[in-house]
């Protein structure tokens, strides 16, 4: 593919999968909402450019990178969470962001083989689970959005893949994707959430994204072993992994009532 064309199809894709989650995730609800953005909407499309160009093996590494990237993500959760039972959206969004940075500054010094970080990862993310803030009643009231809010979300996703896929060389395969999966889409449901219906609605939409976050992990634990081997069955079998990791999170967080 020529630069021109994956240009073309980044500005395409991204913004058709973020503006099609957004709606979803207004559909049903915050917790809905947050558990399917543990899909990897914009980290899936960085992984397939990458895989693209500079090439599979560099996606491969990268995509090991976003999978142990998933544990900066419940970092990011857990500190929005607990920072909002007292503080603003401002506030939580900024101990959330400084938690993010810290946990990829660990997970950037520690290297093991893709299916041991995956472990790693698992526990991590039920370990986060049972660390939330209790659950509380939250208002029924409809939320108002402004009509630029999925144009703007649809926007920043995409500059932020077409920024991240132009930087990634000069990274490493392992930096950029430990980068890859700040949580962006999370942050601007989160933020509104919270200004809008309080605290525990932004509890809920992040208590989501950690149960679809299984899947998240999944995806990218079968980009970086099978890559290698050719970037479309890759693809396909990550996608075939994911929907069922993340139609069976849902069933297990509705039975246990927290998402």
């Amino acid at each position: 593919m020529t630069p021109a064309g994956a240009l073309a199809l980044k500005l395409i894709l991204t913004p058709v999968l973020v503006g099609g989650a957004s709606l979803a995730g207004r559909r049903w609800g915050s917790g809905v909402g947050g558990w399917l953005i543990g899909m990897p909407f914009t980290s899936a499309p960085i992984a397939f450019f990458l895989a693209l160009d500079p090439g599979p093996r560099f996606a491969a590494g990268a995509a090991a990178g976003i999978m142990a990237g998933t544990a900066s993500q419940a970092a990011f959760c857990l500190a929005y969470s607990w920072v909002a039972q007292r503080s603003g959206w401002a506030a939580s969004l900024a101990a959330a962001a400084i938690a993010f940075a810290a946990a990829t500054i660990v997970l950037d010094t520690f290297i093991l083989p893709a299916p041991a970080f995956f472990v790693v990862t698992i526990v991590v993310l039920v370990v986060s689970l049972f660390l939330m803030p209790g659950q509380a009643t939250r208002s029924a009231r409809q939320v108002d959005f402004p009509r630029w809010d999925i144009p703007a979300r649809m926007f920043v996703a995409t500059a932020f893949v077409v920024a991240l896929t132009t930087a990634a060389p000069l990274l490493g395969p392992r930096l950029a994707g430990l980068l890859a999966p700040f949580p962006l889409y999370a942050t601007v449901l989160a933020a509104f959430a919270h200004r809008i219906q309080g605290p525990a609605s932004a509890v809920g939409v992040l208590r989501g994204l950690l149960f679809g976050l299984f899947a998240f992990a999944s995806f990218f634990l079968v980009l970086a072993l099978l890559l290698p081997n050719g970037i479309v069955f890759a693809f396909i079998s990550a996608i075939v992994c994911a929907l069922l990791v993340q139609a069976a999170s849902l069933l297990v967080g509705r039975r246990l009532g927290l998402a």
